[in-house]
C-alpha cells in the first residue's frame, strides 16, 4: 500500500467514532456528521429494497447544517474528496451495525470524485478491501452518480469500467431534470435510473405527460435498466408511480429518513394501501372506460351489414359519425391501404392545421403496421378499439374504432377516428 492510501486511510478512520449507542459519527472540524438512511421500496415486493445513505451534519453549537453547506466550507478538491470518501465510510459503518440482510445500499458520490477514485486504482483496491473486511458484499452497493454532470468529463466512462468490475450497481441519478437524453443511458449502461421529482411533478397535473412518463419507463426497462421513482410524497403519487410501472419508489410516502433501517421484514402496510388503491381506480377506470367506448363499439357493428350490402360510407356509418368527438371514417384494404374518400361528421370543421399539410396530401398511405388494422383482420367481425395514440390525420390524440368483414370475397376493414383528448387536461 502506497503512502497516499495509507495516509488517505489514516485521516478517514480518525475522524469517525462509536457514539457509544451503536451509531457512529464522523468529527471534521468543528461539524459533526451522522448517517439517515432513506427506505427504497420495490412495488412487487411491497418491502425495502434498499436504502440511500444520508448525510446529516451540525455545527459546533449543535444547529443542523446543509450537506451542501458543509461541502461548501471545504477549502480545497483534495479536502473535498476526503470528505466525500468519509460520509460513504460513516455509511458503510452504520448500515453494516445495524445487520439487514439482502438489501442494497445507496451511496450519493460527487462525479469528480468518482472519476478521479475509479482511476486510482490502488485506492480503489483497497477500498473494496475495506467494504468487504466490514462484511458488506460489494453487490449490494449502488453508487448514485448526478446524470447532468456525468457528460461532462471525457473520462467518465472509462470510470463506470473501472466501478463496474468491483461488483457494484450504478445508478443514474437526477434523470429527466436539465437536458437528459438516452444516448447517457445507452452509453454507460446503469442498472438502476433514478427519476427526477419534476418527472412526477409534471405528470401528476396532465393526462398526456403521465403517458410519456410511461413509455419513458418503458424504453428504460428496453435498456436494461429499472426505474426508481424518488420524491413520492402522497399516496396519489405512489399510485401514478405504479400506474406507470415504475419498479422502485423512494419519498415521504414511504418513510422519512432516519438512522435505524427496517428490521422486521414485514410487508409495507403503506405499500398494501397503494395497491388497494391501484385496484380500485382499475377497476372504475375500466368501467369508465367501457362506459365511454361502449357506444362506438355499437355504433361501428351497426355499419357493417349497410357496407356489405353495397351502401355507402356515409349512410353505413351514420350512427357512428353522429357520436361526441367523432373525426373520420374511412375503408382500408387488406393491405392496409385507404379505400375512396373519408367521411367526417356533418358540420364538422374541418379547418387542418396547415403545418402538418404533408401528412393530409399524404396520397396511397397504407396503415398496415397500426393496431388497429393487425387487430381487426385477427378477429374478423370483432369490434377493436385502440388505447388512445398520436394519429397522424392532424397529429391529435385520438382512439381508432375497427372492424373487418368480407365483401365480394375481399377482406376490408372499416375504421373511425374519435378525438380522445377532448377535454382532457393538459
Amino acid at each position: 500500500m502506497n503512502i497516499e492510501v495509507e495516509q488517505m486511510l489514516k485521516a478517514l478512520y480518525g475522524a469517525i467514532s462509536d457514539d457509544g449507542e451503536g451509531r457512529w459519527v464522523a468529527r471534521l472540524g468543528e461539524q459533526v456528521l451522522r448517517s439517515s438512511f432513506q427506505p427504497i421500496y420495490s412495488f412487487p415486493h411491497r418491502r425495502p429494497v434498499g436504502y440511500e445513505g444520508l448525510i446529516r451534519v451540525t455545527d459546533a453549537a449543535g444547529q443542523p447544517l446543509s450537506p451542501i453547506s458543509a461541502f461548501e466550507r471545504v477549502a480545497s478538491f483534495d479536502e473535498q474528496v476526503k470528505l466525500d470518501r468519509l460520509c460513504r465510510l460513516l455509511h458503510v459503518h452504520n448500515f453494516v451495525e445495524q445487520k439487514v440482510p439482502d438489501c442494497w445500499l445507496f451511496l450519493n458520490i460527487h462525479p469528480a470524485v468518482f472519476v478521479h477514485a475509479a482511476n486510482q486504482a490502488e485506492m480503489l483496491a483497497k477500498a473494496v478491501e475495506v467494504v468487504h473486511q466490514l462484511g458488506l458484499p460489494m453487490h449490494r452497493l449502488v453508487f448514485e452518480v448526478t446524470e447532468d454532470v456525468m457528460a461532462q468529463d471525457a473520462k467518465f466512462e472509462a470510470a463506470v469500467e473501472s466501478a463496474r468490475a468491483t461488483g457494484c450497481l450504478l445508478a443514474l441519478d437526477d434523470f429527466g431534470a436539465g437536458h437528459s437524453n438516452f444516448d447517457r443511458i445507452w452509453r454507460i449502461r446503469p442498472e438502476i435510473v433514478k427519476l427526477d421529482r419534476s418527472l412526477l411533478q409534471r405528470a401528476m397535473g396532465s393526462g398526456r405527460i403521465s403517458r410519456v412518463l410511461t413509455q419513458m419507463v418503458a424504453l428504460l426497462h428496453e435498456c436494461g435498466a429499472l426505474v426508481l421513482l424518488e420524491g413520492v410524497e402522497t399516496r396519489d403519487e405512489a399510485h401514478l408511480a405504479l400506474d406507470a410501472d415504475i419498479d422502485l419508489v423512494q419519498g415521504y410516502a414511504f418513510g422519512r429518513p432516519q438512522p435505524e433501517l427496517i428490521s422486521d421484514g414485514a410487508v409495507s402496510s403503506e405499500l398494501e394501501s397503494i395497491w388497494a388503491l391501484f385496484d380500485d381506480r382499475h377497476l372504475v377506470g375500466r368501467a369508465a372506460y367501457q362506459e365511454r367506448v361502449a357506444p362506438y363499439q355499437t355504433a361501428m357493428a351497426l355499419a357493417l351489414l349497410p357496407l356489405q350490402q353495397g351502401r355507402g360510407l356515409r349512410e353505413a356509418c351514420d350512427a357512428f359519425l353522429r357520436l361526441p368527438g367523432v373525426q373520420l371514417c374511412y375503408l382500408l384494404d387488406e393491405q392496409g391501404r385507404e379505400i375512396g374518400a373519408r367521411v367526417a361528421p356533418l358540420g364538422l370543421d374541418q379547418a387542418h392545421d396547415q403545418r402538418f399539410g404533408p401528412l393530409e396530401r399524404a396520397g396511397d398511405a397504407r396503415w398496415a403496421r397500426r393496431p388497429y388494422f393487425r387487430r381487426a383482420i385477427s378477429a374478423v367481425g370483432e369490434v377493436q378499439v385502440t388505447r388512445p395514440y398520436l394519429s397522424l390525420h392532424g397529429a391529435r390524440m385520438c382512439m381508432t374504432v375497427s372492424v373487418a368483414y368480407w365483401q365480394d370475397g375481399r377482406l376490408r376493414v372499416l375504421c373511425g377516428d374519435v378525438d380522445w383528448a377532448q377535454g382532457e387536461p393538459g
